[in-house]
């Protein structure tokens, strides 16, 4: 987004957009009313905030306390907020963006208008500057691919975790990469570079040390920060390395076919162009292994009309168009009767 301006925005208020992650959390702070190239008036980062990852309260408390930083560092308080959108990972069910709202309410002016999604949904409008229309893949941490028709027909595939799948997201490369180094010691599985190279990144002297490593702290961020170790492996030429990867492109490549193809994005015969938004830092691997590069070969096979967008704007200040282009259709549906 630019920050220059076409002259004085009239101050209507601002609105606050938030992109919570597994990893981090980002709040932007918009002025509130400008049609056009508006600059963010401040930027604050906390840490994680997947309930399910660290737990309701602690989540709650993070998106609490970046939201009061973004207002701070903008000269803001609550009470000339307009809009919140709060995208965030976890958000999967009716039933959690109702908790996300109660709360929310407690927080703020009756006047604020609140809008819970996904982070697949900031991320989507990262890419499309506010425009619901199209697929997303997010692989950072965790993945998920999430699709949304223009009559509002949505899909989603991916997005449940580690446990259970999310195999081409940041944690399950780098955990499929511990798994590779253990079974390489044991004698179950063939040698491989990757155990010298996370023997090294780790700072440990063996892999025996690499279980107790693992165990002594849960954090999917920690385990996922180790992708880079395994890109590199595999540019070098390591086997398994390459194995893993190849695997984790063909995964998050189904994510998005699947959704595609329950949404019909391409059409009835499938050839018609869609934008996919691509977006986190598994995708924006080593250029010598393009993870997201090879994920697009992959769908084109299937679907040759896919149009990859590398977005301009991150996913908090999506969040925030999100929340301004709702509020605007939300006033104009108020004057208009309807």
């Amino acid at each position: 987004m630019d920050n220059h301006t076409n002259g004085p925005i009239e101050d209507l208020g601002v609105v606050l957009g938030v992109d919570g992650g597994t990893t981090n959390t980002v709040c932007v702070c918009l002025p509130y009313g400008s049609t056009g190239q508006v600059k963010c008036l401040s930027r604050a980062v906390a840490g994680c905030s997947n309930r399910n990852s660290v737990g309701e309260n602690a989540a709650m408390e993070t998106l609490e306390n970046v939201m009061k930083e973004a207002l701070s560092m903008a000269g803001r308080d609550c009470s000339e907020v307009r809009a919140v959108c709060l995208a965030v990972s976890g958000v999967n069910h009716p039933s959690d963006q109702k908790r996300l709202l109660d709360w929310l309410r407690g927080k703020f002016p009756s006047h604020v208008k609140f809008y819970v999604e996904n982070d697949a949904v900031a991320a989507l409008a990262s890419g499309t500057m506010g425009k619901l229309h199209g697929c997303v893949l997010i692989a950072g941490t965790g993945s998920i691919a999430y699709g949304i028709t223009e009559d509002g027909r949505e899909a989603r595939a991916a997005g449940a975790g580690p446990v259970l799948g999310d195999w081409g997201s940041g944690y399950g490369i780098a955990a499929q990469a511990l798994t590779a180094v253990i079974k390489a010691h044991d004698g179950r599985g063939p040698l491989t570079s990757l155990t010298d190279n996370i023997l090294k990144e780790l700072q440990l002297s063996s892999p025996d040390e690499v279980i107790g490593w693992t165990y002594a702290d849960a954090s999917w961020a920690r385990i996922a920060a180790l992708v880079p170790v395994v890109v590199s492996s595999a540019i070098e030429g390591d086997e398994v390395a390459n194995k893993i990867l190849h695997e984790s492109v063909r995964d998050l490549a189904d994510c998005v076919i699947a959704v595609v193809r329950r949404l019909q994005l391409c059409g009835e015969d499938g050839k018609g162009r869609f934008p996919l938004v691509m977006v986190g830092g598994v995708l924006e691997s080593n250029k010598k292994w393009d993870i997201g590069k090879e994920v697009t070969q992959c769908i084109s096979k299937i679907y040759p009309g896919v149009n990859p967008i590398q977005p301009e704007v991150e996913p908090a200040v999506g969040a925030a168009l999100l929340a301004w282009h709702m509020c605007t259709k939300e006033n104009k549906t108020v004057r208009n009767g309807t």
